[in-house]
């Protein structure tokens, strides 16, 4: 029959500090392990304690209570062999490493030997890699663990690990393990959630599973697990070049569990699944977001959400990813889960609950028009929000007059075209502070990326807020999203959103402002950032790289105006509330992207693109 084991990978949606809730979603993923025969169950990177604990790593506390909390799982691991991420503090240096148990007993500790240090990732702050090959005995709660670069042995079958970064770097573990007759390499990561990436995994998996003769199973983290970074809870399961099975991810439940068959004698005969998780670009940020929306509030255990509704894309892609997070859930959790996850009681209609979710005011000024208070009334009332309305015109003449009276004399649009476009927006905030404040809910605010990288917001104003939900994406994709929405999710009331121009309705409606008017056509815009910023080019390579397909002159004016404007609006993007990294790229400096908040402003660099003639 030869040798066939059911390797078993296991997601789960953890929280820093959550020692109970970790410890039960792990135990839960265990017991569901043993019902399914699970021969060898993995578990995600640092699942334990939570990847996110950033600087709690360093201290010696929070790796001993790591362990101390181990010590209650190891006696549910029988009948399988079970391996959990964690921390593990040596000689006042931290590992990160992922222990395998075994007969209710520490087989050993494996350490992670490549950091990750790009992008999002800060490990080198917090970790040391361990050397490649090495092996040590160390002394922890009264018995000696083997730790370091292991492999294990269970039925016959030869495994051992990649944790995350190693397999993304060019020297990897795999390499050795291969050499030391491995049949089976498990990958527990925590790699956040980025559109797109899963295929990367995908193939990644694939293409390890051939290049070092064996089975490979990669299992993520779930959730939104700290604030800022989503993990999509990916499962994949491969064997000499071939998928055998990918789980459907971003999934609505605290835990998952997902098992194959592979048969390690004979590998065509290995089980195999058909896929069956949607990856189109809509639908994967629509489950990213609504699923990190959900975690937010319950784990912040705040009362709902405030929105500012302006009847505009981004006010009104914020509404209907609540409401859908309400629909999502609630049918995949059950009503009684839902409500109480939420802390709301089971007796509540699905109306009663979403009036009280989603609270939307629209805060209209002389300068609003009709049509966008339409637009946000029309949009509340279809997904049953809580809707508002009040103008501000009496406060903006308060705070004039004051600055009259001051500085002598009349302010005006031809004089002061930003401060009186400002005000307007400040004015909105204490109001709709307020309501989150009474309401005890998040308040939300609505910046999406590409103003981000401009400074087209106002701090104080429509930046006020705890949570950014859409910050890490980009305006063009929020406009053809809404309309996606609309057209697939059922969304109607988003009829009079997707009939608007972008506009900040901050000057006199006779002056027709809309943002690409202030700004430069979005997609325009994204091109360049995608350039400037991910790809780190200069103002004249951004150039050259898109004068073939774009009119010269206006171009030159385009990046020479992103990138003015990049460098005088850091400030802004330091300031912004924390947002989900949804994207390849973000501008949040405390996540992805640092910069100088003073510069010279690519002095040089511009002056360079100014002489520079196209060919």
């Amino acid at each position: 029959m030869g040798r066939i084991l059911k390797i078993g990978g296991a997601t789960v949606n953890q929280t820093p500090l959550d020692w109970k809730g970790n410890r039960l979603n792990i135990l839960a993923a265990v017991e569901a392990a043993k019902k399914e025969n699970i021969d060898i169950l993995c578990l995600p990177e640092l699942c334990l304690t939570a990847y996110g604990c950033e600087d709690l790593f360093l201290s010696n506390w929070l790796s001993e209570t790591a362990w101390e909390e181990l010590q209650q799982i190891i006696p549910a691991c029988d009948g399988l062999t079970v391996c959990i991420g964690l921390p593990v503090r040596i000689a006042n240096v931290t590992y990160n490493g992922v222990c395998v148990i075994e007969h209710k007993s520490i087989v050993g500790i494996t350490l992670k030997q490549n950091l990750a240090r790009d992008g999002v990732h800060y490990e080198p702050r917090w970790f040391d890699p361990w050397p490649p090959g090495l092996t040590k005995e160390v002394e922890k709660g009264g018995q000696s663990v083997t730790m370091g670069d292991l492999v294990y042995e269970h039925k016959g079958i030869k495994f051992g690990f990649e944790i995350c970064e190693d397999a993304w770097r060019q020297k990897r573990p795999a390499e050795n393990l291969c050499q030391r007759g491995v049949d089976l390499i498990l990958n527990p990561s925590a790699s956040h959630f980025a559109l797109g990436k899963s295929e990367q995994r995908e193939s990644l998996v694939i293409k390890s599973s051939g290049e070092f003769n064996c089975a490979y199973v990669y299992v993520n983290l779930l959730g939104n697990e700290a604030g800022r970074m989503i993990y999509d809870g990916d499962i994949i399961f491969a064997q000499h070049g071939k998928l055998l099975k990918i789980t459907d991810r971003l999934g609505t439940k605290p835990f998952q569990v997902s098992s194959c068959e592979i048969n390690f004698d004979t590998p065509e005969k290995s089980q195999t699944f058909a896929p069956t998780d949607n990856k189109e670009r809509n639908e994967e940020f629509t489950r990213a977001t609504t699923l990190a929306l959900f975690d937010y509030l319950r784990k912040s255990k705040a009362r709902g959400f405030v929105l500012s509704l302006s009847g505009g894309a981004d006010s009104s892609t914020c509404a209907v990813l609540v409401s859908e997070m309400a629909k999502r859930f609630s049918r995949d959790l059950g009503w009684e889960t839902f409500c109480r996850s939420l802390g709301y009681p089971v007796v509540h209609t699905h109306a009663e609950i979403m009036k009280d979710l989603l609270t939307c005011a629209y805060q209209g000024t002389k300068n609003s028009s009709k049509i966008t208070f339409e637009a946000a009334r029309t949009l509340a009332d279809s997904i049953g929000a809580g809707f508002h309305t009040w103008t501000l015109d009496e406060e903006i003449k308060s705070f004039t007059g004051k600055i009259e009276t001051a500085i002598g004399r009349p302010v005006s649009w031809e004089q002061d075209d930003i401060a009186m476009q400002n005000i307007q927006a400040r004015t909105r905030s204490p109001i709709i502070w307020m309501m989150a404040n009474v309401k005890q809910a998040v308040l939300l605010t609505t910046s999406n990326r590409s103003e981000g990288d401009v400074g087209y917001a106002t701090m104080d104003g429509d930046t006020s807020g705890s949570l950014a939900p859409i910050a890490g994406i980009d305006k063009p994709f929020i406009i053809q999203w809404l309309k996606w929405a609309q057209q697939e999710l059922g969304y109607d009331g988003l009829k009079n959103v997707n009939e608007l121009q972008p506009t900040a309705e901050l000057r006199p409606l006779e002056r027709s402002q809309t943002d690409e008017k202030d700004l430069m056509p979005y997609p325009i815009l994204v091109e360049i950032e995608k350039l400037a910023i991910r790809d780190r080019k200069s103002p004249l390579e951004v150039f050259k790289l898109m004068a073939s397909h774009h009119e010269p002159v206006s171009l030159k004016n385009y990046v020479k105006k992103f990138f003015r404007l990049w460098a005088a609006n850091q400030w802004k993007r330091e300031r912004l509330a924390p947002s989900f990294h949804l994207d390849d790229l973000n501008v949040d400096p405390r996540s992805w992207c640092r910069f100088p908040i003073l510069s010279s402003g690519f002095t040089k660099e511009l002056e360079a693109l100014e002489k520079h003639q196209a060919g």
